[in-house]
């Protein structure tokens, strides 16, 4: 099981739970891409097609690893990049998990969001800050999220259409196992994209937790009901 991260890291979004649960039997790699975590610091604007750049980095870090073949799943930006190496190398991928994905260039439901984190992480609450230094240093965490939220914006500020995706209109050809896993109340979820989602892709299953927002297997409430889900994953 390879987890990826979303834009802000793992300090934020843990995967504890899932490791408690399920770690006996399921060997889970959880790489920080260049710029995050334990890796090599990035300076200046992320580039605004880092989920491609991201997806053939994992593809080098399992060949470091000598892992072929596995289970990826994506929360946020790390579903995306997931996406992505479904389409590029689906030889590699046993099955995708796409939790709280994204579909679209252009989110004008987060601009404010990512407006506002990208002048002024300190905005953060203190937790949240605190969480965020553990995992990027208490130095560089600012700049974790000034370059992520300012890529989002000018990703979406280079769209030519409102309703354009990121996939460059592939993502119907994805041909692997795939879940989309998503919490009902994700507020950085634009006004029926998951429904455009399924439209794209009728093939995949779609499991929405009633009770989730955007990191549905982090969030107290709901994270039991998140592992019952990856328990039936995994036996099948």
């Amino acid at each position: 099981m390879v987890f990826l991260h979303g834009g802000w890291g793992y300090g934020v979004y843990p995967i504890d739970r899932q490791i408690a649960a399920f770690g006996e039997r399921v060997r889970f790699v959880s790489p920080d891409r260049s710029g995050y975590g334990g890796s090599t610091r990035v300076a200046g604007e992320m580039p605004t097609d880092f989920h491609r750049r991201a997806a053939a980095e994992t593809l080098a870090v399992l060949d470091a690893l000598g892992i072929e073949r596995a289970i990826f799943w994506g929360h946020s930006d790390g579903a995306v990049i997931a996406a992505m190496i479904g389409l590029a190398a689906p030889e590699r991928c046993e099955r995708l998990i796409l939790e709280a994905f994204h579909f679209y260039r252009n989110k004008p439901g987060s601009r404010g969001f990512f407006e506002r984190f990208s002048a002024h992480p300190e905005d953060l609450a203190e937790e949240t800050q605190r969480l965020l230094a553990a995992d990027h240093g208490a130095e560089h965490w600012p700049n974790v999220l000034r370059r992520n939220c300012g890529a989002w914006i000018r990703i979406a500020d280079e769209s030519v259409r409102p309703e354009q995706d990121l996939y460059g209109g592939r993502l119907g050809e994805l041909c692997v196992p795939t879940v989309f896993l998503h919490g009902a109340k994700d507020p950085r979820t634009q006004p029926g994209e998951m429904e455009r989602v399924r439209e794209v892709v009728p093939q995949a299953e779609f499991r929405f937790v009633k009770e989730g927002q955007h990191s549905p297997h982090s969030e107290e409430a709901v994270s039991e009901e998140v592992n019952t889900i990856l328990g039936e994953f995994f036996k099948a």
